[in-house]
């Protein structure tokens, strides 16, 4: 019983619609402030459509009122250039006018504007907003110093001086802007709202971003993965240095990465990716050996250019292409229509994932010549590789490079310039494919002893303690299934020699105490002990020696265990991101992880997928096949390791701080030697960034007929059970789900449909004893409102599992606040016509449409409309 989603939303007030596709506009100016006559002049010239209105000055273009009283009703979008003193009044007025988008310019703190969108119910950009262009519609609400021409690129900044500077090089350019997105302070609309939009508005090629501070961390990633599943985003960062240590800015990294964001590292960086992205138009790959990107091809007029490229390819990590000559490819001067034709013949490689042109300016007609080719080549439509070309030199290629901009090509000044966009290509199509890869369906099944880890904590919370010893913390571990070091702790010496005994040896000493997270710095480890005699010796002259080291320190006791085999030292590391919450980073351990940091950072929560990727990202991991003394890893162990962090990270916001250091990792497995655990201040918990798996949802059920099924959550390791589901669905079926006859999911939608954000979305499934997905229900939440989608497998039609699907479905709806249920059916669509009317769906034809119906249920808040 298909039934397919649509994005309809229905809104009291606010609506996206009212800022982005506006079709009136006020603008509400003090003419003390320059800001106000700069947007009057914009707005008044940018050849907006709708009407202009404007409050407390006069301006041509624009119809003046007296008061917002005197304001139309049906005016979309306030434009604020007033005081701090005003924005709250004028916010006021815009609402009782039925006005509830807004951009505000004042300077004010950010709470304060927060405070008013509350109190009005207007949605707010700023304060220290940019303003809004959209150029499509001839809406320049902004303070630019340009007029801003339609295009492909979207920007999104924080402050002004980057999206100038932005405008003024796409200008020169002949790039143009698809929106102009002043987010300023952050205060109320963010980034989520404007990238959730820019993910379904065909207008917008490519997304830059401007960040510094994000407000909600789960909007934010939820937003970013969004969009860029459908065009390549890219960030940068102004300020990540203030970060002494580095962490903020790497977890930040991590972030953009899991949502699939090219994180560039400046404002060079990020105008070439500007100049790249949006003109180049190549399709998602997700071939083994496709997955890169990264398969250069290299042709030149000149052996130098060549040369230099060769050498800022093999600085970025990239690979020469095979080619069937030789990469790189030098034709003589004069051969243009053979080096256009060549540059064809290249772009159309299987093996070629990229084609970078090198010229260089040429005596006589040469390179108007190959100018002409490839602007005739361009308009007859190029090969599968992109085109990215380097054309150098000034008085004369200066121009030339115009006209090739003009044409549609990424064109570049210099060899190096143009090796950094095949660099950035191949780092977005990395990242999106890496986050749209489609796990195996191996999932990790963790038991853990949850209750133990509770009464530990709540032990703790009693005696006033934060932090947890380190047998403390081993132990928390070993709940989560992390195998440790076999251990006991001894109040004395002649207590450390006995239990060193009973446990083997050589033995390890450790002195217990919450003062001293750095033990060995103080003499409070010591390795190798023998027997018991070097036991009780080792442990009365620790003691003496902390004692004088830190006199007064609290001392818990002496933990004895029996020493780790040879293996290589590593940490796993959980750890409180300002902005994003809970983090976990992987590197070396030991001594080393302090005077030589290598870490790579994820969030929680982790799969196996994520957790070898992360591996993978440390240089840690380039030793796991052994060196030297060094025997290998079992790197399977690590990454499960690193998941069951996760889960304890998922289970447990009131951990601040956790690592483990060091995780003995060799070709056993791996073994926690020590453990140091923070709880944070009381009634205080995090919030990840990203929604974990809601585990708590999963029930079975039993059929009219006896068989039992799992129904539950989907998760991302069920896509190749998707992708199966799929293919035993009849043709009929599939027409009425997706609209149009398909023969097989692809990658891309098989990822959106698994990869789901719980907070906006649930999809359950429907589980056979075999492993079989044989039903799915999903709802996509807006904030009253949701859409709704069902299939059955033909198995199981007439059994029950339908209704039951959507009964969970819509209990979970109503549990998170939706109000109402809509959906589209095809006209000749009858079984599913016939089956929503039997759950006390309203069936409705829609003005203009004549071969869908819509369904909407209301729902109750006690529950769904079922029971």
């Amino acid at each position: 019983m298909p039934q397919p989603m649509t994005k309809r939303t229905r809104r009291e007030g606010y609506s996206a619609k009212a800022l982005f596709q506006p079709r009136a506009v006020v603008l509400l100016a003090d003419p003390a402030l320059p800001e106000a006559h700069l947007l009057a002049a914009n707005l008044a010239a940018g050849g907006f459509g709708g009407k202009l209105s404007i409050l407390g000055m006069a301006a041509p273009g624009f119809t003046r009122i007296e008061s917002l009283d005197a304001l139309e009703q049906g005016t979309d979008l306030g434009v604020i250039a007033l005081g701090r003193e005003a924005v709250g009044r004028a916010m006021a007025g815009l609402a009782a006018r039925g006005c509830h988008a807004a951009i505000v310019f004042a300077a004010m703190p950010p709470d304060e504007l927060a405070a008013a969108c509350r109190a009005t119910g207007v949605r707010a950009l700023g304060p220290r907003s940019f303003g809004l262009a959209l150029p499509h519609l001839g809406l320049n609400a902004s303070l630019s110093h340009l007029p801003v021409r339609p295009g492909r690129l979207a920007l999104l900044a924080q402050g002004s001086a980057v999206p100038r500077a932005v405008l003024d090089w796409a200008t020169a350019e002949g790039l143009g802007f698809s929106h102009i997105i002043g987010i300023g302070d952050n205060a109320d609309l963010g980034f989520a709202p404007s990238l959730d939009w820019l993910a379904r508005d065909p207008a917008a090629g490519a997304v830059l971003l401007d960040l510094r501070r994000i407000r909600n961390r789960r909007l934010f990633v939820s937003a970013a993965r969004a969009a860029s599943r459908t065009r390549p985003v890219v960030a940068i960062r102004p300020g990540g240095s203030h970060d002494a240590s580095g962490a903020a800015d790497a977890v930040l990294g991590a972030v953009l990465a899991r949502a699939g964001v090219l994180r560039v590292e400046g404002l060079e960086d990020l105008l070439s990716a500007a100049e790249t992205l949006p003109r180049v138009k190549s399709a998602q790959r997700f071939g083994e050996e496709a997955a890169r990107g990264d398969r250069i091809a290299v042709l030149a007029n000149g052996a130098g250019l060549a040369l230099l490229a060769i050498d800022a390819l093999a600085a970025g990590g990239a690979r020469l292409a095979v080619t069937g000559t030789a990469n790189p490819q030098v034709l003589r001067p004069g051969e243009g229509p053979d080096m256009a034709e060549e540059v064809l013949r290249l772009a159309g490689l299987a093996t070629v994932d990229t084609v970078l042109l090198l010229h260089a300016p040429e005596p006589g007609e040469a390179g108007e010549a190959l100018l002409a080719a490839l602007v005739a080549q361009q308009a007859r439509g190029r090969g599968r590789a992109p085109l990215l070309i380097g054309w150098c030199g000034q008085a004369t290629a200066g121009p030339q490079r115009s006209r090739l901009a003009e044409a549609g090509f990424p064109v570049f000044a210099t060899p190096e310039a143009a090796v950094r966009g095949a660099l950035h290509l191949a780092r977005d199509h990395r990242n999106r494919a890496a986050a749209a890869e489609l796990p195996s369906r191996d999932v990790l099944e963790i038991t853990p002893d949850r209750a133990s880890v509770a009464a530990l904590f709540a032990r703790l919370r009693a005696e006033g303690r934060r932090s947890l010893s380190e047998a403390e913390g081993l132990s928390v571990l070993a709940a989560y299934g992390i195998a440790c070091i076999p251990g006991r702790i001894a109040q004395g010496p002649t207590q450390a020699a006995v239990a060193a005994a009973g446990l083997g040896f050589p033995a390890v000493l450790k002195i217990l105490s919450p003062e001293l997270p750095r033990k060995t710095e103080v003499g409070g480890v010591m390795l190798n002990l023998s027997d018991s005699a070097a036991v009780l010796r080792a442990a009365k002259t620790m003691l003496a020696a902390v004692a004088l080291a830190r006199p007064g320190v609290r001392i818990d006791g002496l933990l004895v265990q029996r020493q780790a085999g040879p293996g290589q030292e590593l940490r796993l590391h959980l750890d409180d991101d300002a902005m994003f919450g809970p983090y976990i980073g992987f590197g070396r351990g030991g001594t080393a992880a302090d005077f030589e940091p290598d870490e790579s950072f994820d969030l929680p929560p982790m799969n196996l997928t994520l957790a070898m990727a992360l591996l993978d990202r440390s240089r840690a991991a380039r030793l796991f096949d052994g060196h030297r003394d060094l025997p290998p890893v079992q790197r399977a162990a690590v990454a499960d390791a690193l998941v069951r962090l996760s889960q304890l990270a998922v289970d447990f916001p009131q951990i601040e701080r956790l690592s483990i250091n060091p995780l003995r990792a060799g070709p056993a497995g791996v073994v926690a030697l020590d453990a140091s655990i923070v709880l944070r201040e009381p009634g205080q918990s995090s919030q990840l960034a990203i929604p974990p798996y809601p585990a708590e949802l999963s029930r079975s059920w039993t059929s009219r007929d006896g068989e039992m099924l799992t129904i539950r959550p989907i998760r991302p390791e069920d896509a190749a059970a998707q992708a199966d589901a799929f293919r035993r669905m009849a043709p009929e079926d599939i027409r009425w789900r997706f609209f149009s006859p398909m023969k097989e999911l692809p990658a891309e939608q098989i990822a959106r449909m698994t990869q789901v954000d719980y907070d906006r979305e649930m999809a359950f499934i429907a589980v056979d004893a075999a492993g079989r997905t044989v039903g799915v229900s999903r709802l996509i939440r807006a904030p009253l409102e949701a859409e709704f989608a069902i299939v059955v497998d033909p198995a199981w039609k007439g059994r029950g599992l339908g209704r039951e699907l959507m009964r969970r479905i819509l209990d979970w709806g109503a549990s998170v606040g939706v109000a109402q249920v809509v959906g589209l059916v095809l006209a000749d669509n009858a079984p599913m016509q016939a089956f929503v009317r039997a759950l006390g769906f309203t069936l409705r034809r829609l003005p203009g449409e004549e071969d869908v119906v819509e369904a909407v249920l209301a729902l109750d808040a006690e529950g769904s409309a079922l029971g």
